[in-house]
């Protein structure tokens, strides 16, 4: 209205806009013209217009622009039942976390890469004819603020350690070994029902390096045929026991289905870390090793264990992701 009053100041389109007001206002006298009459009419339009678009603006409901819409309430609605959902697995974390003696809930992990990072051999891991191979590392790239959590055989089968690990929903891989799960393969299947995925760690344990190809291949695929049956799928990783391994190894792993073979950066124990840098520290993408131990071999228990490992990585900033996820 700002042009138009400013319009009228000036006498563009007095006589109009005074007529639409009510009010009789001369117009400068000049002859009146064919073309000065079509002015005439666009001019009593746009007034006409101008003061539609004023009473538009007043009312209480205003319509959207060309190409937009009126914001409806069901995205809102959603997006309020997202955060009312994150707040609530904050709590139910934060309470399970007090509940499992952690003094810090931890960290909950990013949402997993859409884009793999691009995984290869560690430097001073390979082998002599290491093309075509699986490739063996110990830490993941990433700029990720994530480690992941690995646990080796499967001789302690603590049914506390399945509770907590569920109850603060914190993901890890397990790389089983027949010889120790065979009495219980009940135990893992409800692990693999909370979302684990089981892994090779061959039948029997033994040291990779000291057995032909043959006997190897029998040890890898020999537990390939094992997790198939006991749990419908075959796995798409291996870990050499004691992370020893030569040529023969990784050909064996791969005419059996294996696609990587990773070690680990550190290992966690229920008293203590072991570190491979010489920094000793954790770093992004690290690979993190475990076992399945109770009080038999460790000064305590495996929740004792978890306790241990998610102190160190929460206080550090830290999340644990699902090393599938990378991969």
């Amino acid at each position: 209205m700002r042009l138009v009053r400013q319009n009228y100041r000036n006498g563009a389109i007095g006589g109009a806009l005074a007529g639409a007001r009510g009010t009789v206002r001369p117009a400068p006298t000049r002859p009146r013209t064919k073309n000065h009459r079509s002015r005439t009419t666009i001019t009593l339009l746009t007034v006409t217009a101008l003061a539609a678009g004023c009473a538009e603006a007043t009312s209480t409901t205003v319509k959207p622009a060309a190409g937009q819409q009126l914001l409806k309430a069901p995205p809102a609605r959603a997006m309020d039942a997202y955060a009312t959902k994150l707040r609530q697995e904050q709590r139910a974390r934060a309470t399970a976390a007090k509940r499992w003696g952690l003094t810090k809930p931890p960290l909950p992990a990013p949402p997993a890469p859409k884009k793999k990072p691009a995984i290869s051999t560690r430097n001073g891991f390979e082998v002599d004819d290491h093309e075509g191979l699986p490739p063996v590392f110990t830490t993941i790239p990433t700029k990720d603020k994530v480690v992941f959590l690995t646990i080796d055989d499967g001789a302690e089968k603590d049914p506390a350690f399945l509770r907590m690990m569920s109850e603060l929903k914190i993901p890890y891989t397990a790389f089983l070994s027949d010889y120790l799960v065979k009495d219980d393969y009940g135990y893992f299947k409800k692990m693999q029902d909370r979302g684990v995925v089981l892994n090779n760690h061959t039948l029997n344990h033994r040291y990779m390096p000291n057995l032909s190809y043959e006997r190897q291949k029998q040890e890898i695929c020999g537990m390939q045929d094992v997790i198939e049956k006991r749990y419908g799928k075959r796995p798409a990783l291996f870990r050499p026991p004691f992370g020893s391994y030569n040529e023969d190894t990784l050909r064996a792993a791969g005419t059996c289905g294996i696609k990587a073979a990773p070690l680990w950066n550190e290992e966690v124990f229920v008293d203590r870390w072991d570190y491979r840098e010489l920094d000793r520290d954790l770093h992004p993408g690290d690979i993190v090793l475990s076992h399945f131990r109770g009080k038999e071999h460790w000064k305590g228990t495996m929740p004792d264990m978890v306790r241990r490992f998610l102190k160190l990585v929460t206080d550090k900033g830290y999340a644990v992701a699902r090393i599938e996820d990378y991969l």
